[in-house]
């Protein structure tokens, strides 16, 4: 053989050597503390290259192709602390890697990003928080976001129509609540228009969330305008934390023996989601979500609203309307058909892992809904075809952030009660927005001892409403710095952000102070002091429509002429405006909308026992002053006259004068927005979480809120506007999520609430306490791979009305099924 052949026969075996070296794989194994294996947890490799997988349903791994080198392997799992091999050497031949051990994470090691938008211990933050996390969804009864977040201390809830959801932290809700600042992975799904939330407009499955962080109490240090009463922001798993695909179907039954159907059998709702993510390189990552949700309407209140002695005011008494009828066949203002609800949506991500260990996110998605909305002036129906879309893309490397999103809506929704003086048809409410948004972020460890976190963001908005018709379109601009000092066993925070306006004469300026002190690693206590606002919106400032409110004349009757008196037997229909701020009350200039703010202090302890359980108490103090508040006008400052009788008058113009006369006026303007004085409001949280087992988990907290104080001021606030929250809620509940079962358990109960923000005051008046116990029960079957789970709400069959204006809830089952692949 000569010696070029066995050159190359040399060469042959170097390069298959080389080739041998280069393919090496890792793989291994990640159990619990018991040695059960864990499925679905997150693996990433560090090292000569980054990889990412997860593992199998026996917990196993394996990363392939590898070059010689020393890698680091990281493990997570929502639930445990992350576990890490080191020094894991690939070389001539594969590297079998001893079982790590994910162990159960002490309660005080959760992470949260909503508190100061970067990544904290839960027990360092320095405002009251809870977190729904991704356990509890997997077994939870609740089929609405208002459902889940009941459960929250300190959040007042309320639903009043098969898709009608507010909430508000630490103060009475209302229809319409636009106090709450609502996120989806840090993007607003705030509606600016108004400052309302539509939760439909979610685009998200139940299953891709990884958890729900809830701020309770004021939050505009960092996340500016409208974070006034807290923050809910929705997290979702990335495409490597849930590879594979899910379906889940869903159809149930609910009680309609109340109310408007009473008698008229059972209604339905039917549920459908599909999510499928995978990662094809190391580079690239991808998720695509669909759903559709429907459900027929609730039952309807039917009757009288009881007369009653006006709670916040003894010498008046409120109630006495009939409700409107449950059909379509009424007169004007006195029914309206109720529908139920049909919510499509459609979400994509795809994350680009980029070298230097960052990532960029494209994100887009649409959510569609029809459906009852309940307002200040009666009931809107979305109309089928109304939206809301998004694009967003994000840079994140550690804790510099890069974001830009852009949301858009459209929708047109009738008044079922009103009706538009000027077309004779319903009023109508449509609405088409746009918002774009960029913001930018980081946070800079100086030394071991303090930490800075700053950011900014420019938002612009574009609207068209046909109730605002003059609406301007506004750009925002906003600032933080937060210092984090940190000492031996106190922790402070000092912080503030700066926010300009379009529609407000100077800047705002947002405070936060807030002092830890760990009395040991698992105790510590907080005091703070903050300070946040919500911007008057585009219909505060430009509202400007006519109603119809029928008003009752028949007092005339002996000052007029026989012939004339049948005029007055039946209320005539009364056209009144409704303005904003910046439109004149007849020929007089008003003055402008500012702010209102919110000023919290609040004292707090969080400990910890055992690693597992968490025992939380918060105490706080909210004064709230400048309150936006849809006011009802004198008459005296627009008055219909003789020379402007109002129209379809049918009397002699000269009688407005007789009746001027006697101090009878009738209203030209009857309704605008003004800035209400100062009121405070007290409460106490008190909360316990257990992580008892893996899988196992149960939770209990009370809330105690006290009725608003009027505080002195030289314009205070009118006490026919105050709303009075549950004054005592109570939730409780146990999780389970096991190896082959998988179910949970609660209960939560409200106090009876005062309700003021529907209409007229005969309109007004208390809800009846209710308590709510729900139960799921679920079967795994191949291995997880099929899940079988039974939901019930309202389980004791409670008429259940959570709003004195709201539909009726009443017993609910529904049949879930789930796949996995």
């Amino acid at each position: 053989m000569s010696i070029r052949v066995l050159a190359a026969w040399a060469c042959v075996l170097l390069l298959c050597g080389t080739a041998h070296a280069q393919t090496a794989s890792i793989t291994g194994t990640v159990i619990d503390e018991s040695g059960a294996a864990v499925p679905g947890a997150s693996v990433q490799l560090a090292g000569a290259q980054a990889h990412f997988t997860t593992t199998g349903p026996a917990g196993d791994y394996a990363f392939r192709n590898l070059p010689n080198g020393t890698y680091q392997i990281t493990v997570t799992l929502s639930g445990f602390a992350p576990a890490t091999a080191d020094n894991v050497v690939v070389g001539a031949a594969n590297a079998v890697v001893p079982a790590i051990t994910l162990k159960i994470a002490r309660v005080d090691e959760t992470v949260v990003v909503s508190a100061s938008k970067v990544e904290s211990r839960l027990i360092d933050s320095p405002v009251s928080m809870s977190v729904v996390s991704g356990d509890l969804l997997a077994s939870t009864p609740a089929l609405s976001y208002g459902d889940l977040l009941r459960a929250v201390p300190g959040v007042n809830v309320i639903q009043l129509s098969a898709r009608d959801v507010n909430l508000t932290s630490r103060q009475a809700t209302a229809t319409l609540s636009n106090s709450q600042l609502v996120l989806l992975d840090g993007r607003s799904i705030y509606l600016d228009f108004f400052g309302i939330v539509l939760w439909d407009f979610v685009p998200t499955n139940l299953s891709d969330i990884k958890q729900i962080e809830v701020i309770r109490g004021p939050a505009s240090a960092v996340w500016g305008a409208n974070a006034m009463t807290g923050v809910v922001n929705i997290i979702t798993k990335s495409p490597r934390e849930a590879r594979g695909s899910e379906v889940t179907l869903s159809s149930g039954l609910f009680n309609r023996n109340a109310g408007s159907t009473a008698g008229q059998g059972v209604g339905t709702m039917f549920n459908a989601n599909a999510t499928y993510a995978d990662a094809p390189n190391d580079v690239w990552s991808y998720r695509v979500s669909a759903g559709y949700f429907n459900s027929d309407p609730y039952p309807r209140p039917t009757g009288q609203i009881p007369v009653i002695v006006d709670p916040r005011d003894a010498t008046a008494k409120v109630g006495g309307a009939f409700y409107p009828a449950d059909n379509s066949t009424g007169a004007a203002g006195t029914s309206f058909s109720n529908v139920g609800t049909s919510q499509p949506k459609f979400d994509m991500r795809v994350d680009q892992e980029v070298s230097g260990g960052g990532r960029v996110t494209y994100e887009g998605g649409i959510a569609g809904t029809r459906g009852i909305i309940y307002t200040g002036i009666g009931p809107f129906d979305i109309q089928p075809g109304s939206y809301m879309g998004y694009a967003k893309a994000n840079y994140s490397k550690a804790a510099l952030k890069v974001n830009f999103f852009t949301n858009f809506t459209n929708s047109e929704s009738p008044n079922l009660l009103l009706t538009d003086p000027a077309t004779g048809k319903p009023l109508q409410l449509n609405f088409s927005t746009q918002t774009y948004d960029i913001e930018a972020g980081d946070s800079i460890a100086e030394g071991t001892r303090q930490v800075w976190t700053f950011g900014g963001n420019v938002r612009r908005n574009n609207f068209n409403l046909t109730i605002a018709p003059a609406a301007q379109d506004r750009t925002e601009a906003g600032a933080y710095l937060q210092d984090e000092i940190l000492l031996d066993r106190v922790r402070f925070t000092l912080g503030g952000r700066v926010d300009k306006f379009g529609n407000l004469s100077d800047p705002v300026f947002s405070p936060r102070l807030a002092a830890v002190v760990k009395a040991t690693r698992d105790h510590s206590f907080r005091v703070s002091f903050n300070k946040a606002f919500r911007s008057p919106s585009v219909v505060n400032n430009y509202l400007d429509t006519s109603i119809v409110v029928p008003t009752d004349l028949s007092a005339l009757a002996p000052l007029l002429p026989a012939p004339l008196q049948p005029a007055v037997a039946k209320p005539f229909p009364l056209v009144v405006k409704a303005v904003g701020s910046q439109l004149p009350i007849g020929s007089a200039t008003q003055q402008s909308l500012t702010e209102e703010s919110l000023t919290a202090y609040e004292v707090a302890y969080n400990g910890t026992l055992q690693e597992r359980t968490s025992i939380g108490v918060a105490f706080y103090v909210n004064d709230l002053n400048n309150n936006i508040n849809f006011t009802q006008l004198s008459p005296t400052l627009d008055p219909y006259t003789a020379a402007t009788p109002p129209p379809g008058w049918a009397l002699p113009p000269s009688i407005l004068a007789v009746m001027a006369q006697r101090g009878i006026l009738l209203p030209r303007t009857a309704f605008t927005y003004l800035n209400l004085g100062p009121i405070r409001q007290k409460g106490l949280e008190l909360s316990v979480d257990s992580r008892i087992a893996r899988g196992v988990s149960a939770y209990a907290n009370y809330s105690w809120q006290g009725d608003p104080i009027v505080l002195a001021d030289a314009h205070p606030f009118p006490a026919q506007e105050l709303a009075l929250p549950p004054t005592n809620r109570f939730n409780a509940g146990v999780n389970y999520d096991g190896p082959r079962l998988l179910g949970s358990a609660s209960v939560s109960y409200a106090d009876r609430a005062f309700w003021s923000d529907v209409l007229t005051s005969a309109y007004h008046g208390f809800s009846d306490a209710y308590t709510l116990v729900g139960g799921a029960f679920g079967v795994k079957w191949d291995q997880g791979r099929v899940i079988t789970l039974v939901k019930v709400n309202n389980i004791l069959n409670q008429d259940v009305q959570q709003h004195v204006f709201g539909d009726i809830l009443k017993t609910s089952a529904v049949l879930e099924v789930r796949f996995k692949m």
